[in-house]
């Protein structure tokens, strides 16, 4: 595909499939969405749509957000706790169906949504109390958005990380612009661009988790954070850390990007997208021509946007990032 052929992209479309992405699910009863529960020493926020693999919506930011606000103010609760239903995701993204059914007359719940959501995400990064994500099974989007803030994030065997935003003709959100340029190296521009899936050990080795645990311990590690007393930040970190050295699965294995790291650096280190992709093409090499292979699906509206963004970020506040991402979401959607 040419350069000008892959340029070529309707803004119609490109909202429509955003929108379509988004709509996930059909309608739903919105009680029980979300379970808020003090256990132990620790407030207990469980997304609770495992059909549709605890995809976040408005009703759910709505709730989570005021109750992880009364927790840090309790002197009774000393962490907080999310986590999935269903065992296959944590969060797999945002759901914004409704705006996808009533267009543009629902414009003012687009600005609700990602307004609220982000505000959400830096209500996590504020956090005064440690939060501990357990970040079983999917996690992309807005899932990131509820964890990767957050001071702790405990990965498993089944985690599967990815932020595919630019195939939908979206970027890479909820604070994408200041966590991924921060990643090792141009590690973030990597999976940002392309949408690469990391899983398992690997959301570890990159940084996206701060431990990993067996899946099957998983319930075991809940129930001891949960019977801490009066915990400290370093007696809770002490908990995770136990678990994280006890995990033997793919303990030995190296990060699967590891023998490409030089080259990734190199690559994405240029300033446009143009220039990347030339990268990639005067490279040769199979995995080059993969990953250019890749960038040339994407929309390439949004890869030049999530350029910038990372660029941009990288050396501003999450909240910074925050407010620009909510003016190019809103740019994006209509």
């Amino acid at each position: 595909m040419g350069l000008r052929q892959v340029w070529r992209f309707n803004s119609f479309r490109r909202t429509n499939v955003i929108l379509q992405h988004l709509g996930m699910s059909k309608h739903t009863d919105a009680a029980g969405e979300v379970l808020l529960e003090r256990r132990g020493c620790a407030g207990v926020i469980t997304l609770n749509r495992p059909k549709f693999l605890n995809a976040l919506n408005l009703n759910m930011i709505r709730h989570i957000y005021p109750q992880l606000k009364n927790w840090e103010q309790d002197p009774e609760t000393f962490l907080i706790i999310i986590k999935g239903a269903g065992g296959k995701a944590f969060c797999a993204g945002g759901d914004i169906r409704v705006i996808s059914e009533g267009g543009k007359a629902n414009q003012k719940i687009a600005q609700d949504f990602f307004r609220e959501e982000y505000m959400l995400n830096n209500a996590i990064d504020c956090c005064r109390k440690p939060y501990v994500a357990l970040i079983h099974g999917i996690t992309m989007g807005g899932g990131v958005g509820l964890s990767v803030h957050g001071q702790f994030r405990v990965a498993t065997e089944k985690s599967l990380f990815a932020m595919p935003e630019t195939a939908i003709g979206l970027f890479p959100d909820v604070g994408g612009g200041y966590f991924l340029p921060r990643l090792q190296g141009k590690l973030g521009y990597f999976l940002a661009l392309t949408g690469f899936r990391l899983k398992g050990r690997d959301v570890y080795a990159a940084g996206i988790a701060t431990h990993f645990v067996d899946s099957e311990k998983l319930d075991m590690l809940e129930e001891d954070l949960l019977a801490l007393k009066s915990p400290s930040k370093e007696n809770i970190a002490d908990v995770l850390d136990a678990y994280h050295t006890k995990s033997k699965i793919d303990q030995d294995k190296s990060f699967i990007l590891e023998e490409h790291m030089d080259k990734i650096n190199s690559w994405f280190s240029a300033n446009t997208v143009e220039q990347i992709i030339e990268n990639l093409q005067q490279d040769g090499s199979s995995f080059a021509l993969e990953q250019l292979k890749v960038i040339n699906k994407m929309s390439p509206t949004s890869l030049k946007i999530t350029v910038r963004q990372l660029m941009e970020g990288s050396s501003k506040t999450l909240q910074e990032v925050l407010t620009m991402e909510y003016r190019l979401s809103q740019a994006c959607v209509f």
